[in-house]
């Protein structure tokens, strides 16, 4: 987003330009009369169109050394006697060579209108100050600008930048309440199951590894996702043992597609824990994606108590809620986060996200 308004506002520079050096063009064919000391007879619209533009195109040229000036010295309320001073004398140093440049032209383009000018010097000493002015609003107009881009490009710096803390400490919440669930697990299996709790232990080893190797990644792309909530679910296997069936059936053409680091265990473990985990008979999870035009849509589904038998008295639960968050930090308005009742039992959770990489 930031690469497209640099290019705007580029276009925009060289349009403005443009159209100032046609205005001036304007502005000197009318009142071609007062020329008449310089050239024989008054000059035509296009000897003027060439006496102008070269003036903008060079003042055009040195936009980039303005905007690289108040790059580094921008006018900020920490240092802006200091820089104030720097861009004072910037601008007169580039508007005096802006002038040593622009009549060097002049004299080439034009020989015969400074035929009582002998050599460039002589031009140099009648006209190098002439129209100073013209110069320092050029220079003033670029500050202007420079400074506005690099005000905006910090503020989308630090909005980017708080969007990432924001996420990773949502992130960093999903580990304790995962870690204690689990750990809480392992001890119960180790009065009733030792082997089994070993096991699990051997899981939370892997699975541990594999968050450890994205730690402060804020997306994966849906495959590395899938491939942690397979280790995952590899934990709750040895928990639920035969009582638990796991559907992934994901389109190949959205394996690649990021998504958010850690976005869907939560919503499986709530699933487990809270629907399946209070069932009797065997439990089922089945997980789909796929694109619906220009939208990533994941579904979770599971066969347990529905929302309203599972004993949420009201409350949204920590991982749901977290996900929420980080899918309205990730995409704003452009994804939908949804949890019904499925018509034959148990829960459907939906996420739908859009975004220019999907």
């Amino acid at each position: 987003m930031i690469l497209r308004w640099q290019r705007t506002l580029w276009a925009s520079i060289a349009a403005g330009w443009m159209l100032i050096a046609v205005s001036y063009t304007f502005n000197y064919f009318y009142y071609s009369h007062h020329y008449v000391e310089i050239f024989s007879t008054p000059p035509t619209f296009l000897q003027m169109l060439v006496w102008e533009i070269p003036y903008w195109i060079l003042w055009a040229a040195l936009a980039p050394v303005v905007f690289e000036i108040t790059r580094r010295f921008p006018l900020e309320r920490e240092s802006w006697i200091r820089n104030a001073a720097i861009h004072v004398a910037a601008c007169l140093v580039l508007t005096i060579g802006h002038r040593f440049v622009y009549l060097a032209l002049c004299r080439m383009l034009f020989v015969d209108a400074y035929r009582n000018i002998p050599t460039l010097v002589d031009l140099y000493r009648s006209d190098l100050l002439f129209n100073l002015p013209t110069g320092f609003m050029s220079y003033a107009t670029f500050l202007l600008a420079g400074n506005i881009h690099t005000v905006v490009l910090k503020a989308s710096r630090l909005e980017a930048q708080l969007a990432k803390a924001e996420l990773q400490a949502l992130k960093s919440q999903l580990q304790p309440h995962f870690l204690f669930n689990t750990l809480n697990s392992i001890s119960a299996l180790q009065l009733t199951d030792l082997d089994a709790a070993n096991r699990m232990t051997a899981r939370l080893g892997d699975f541990l590894r594999l968050t450890l190797e994205s730690s402060g990644t804020i997306e994966v792309p849906l495959r590395r996702e899938i491939e942690f909530l397979q280790s995952y679910l590899e934990i709750e296997r040895v928990r639920f043992q035969d009582r638990l069936t796991v559907q992934i059936d994901v389109d190949a053409e959205v394996l690649d597609i990021p998504v958010p680091n850690l976005i869907l265990q939560p919503i499986v473990e709530n699933a487990l824990r809270h629907g399946i985990g209070s069932r009797i008979g065997p439990g089922r999870i089945a997980i789909s994606a796929n694109r619906r035009d220009d939208r990533l849509r994941i579904e979770v589904r599971d066969n347990g108590k529905g929302l309203n038998t599972a004993g949420a008295n009201g409350k949204e639960r920590v991982g749901i809620a977290n996900t929420k968050a980080r899918l309205r930090q990730c995409y704003g308005d452009a994804q939908r986060f949804e949890m019904i009742d499925a018509p034959e039992g148990g829960v459907i959770v939906t996420l739908e996200m859009a975004g220019s990489r999907i």
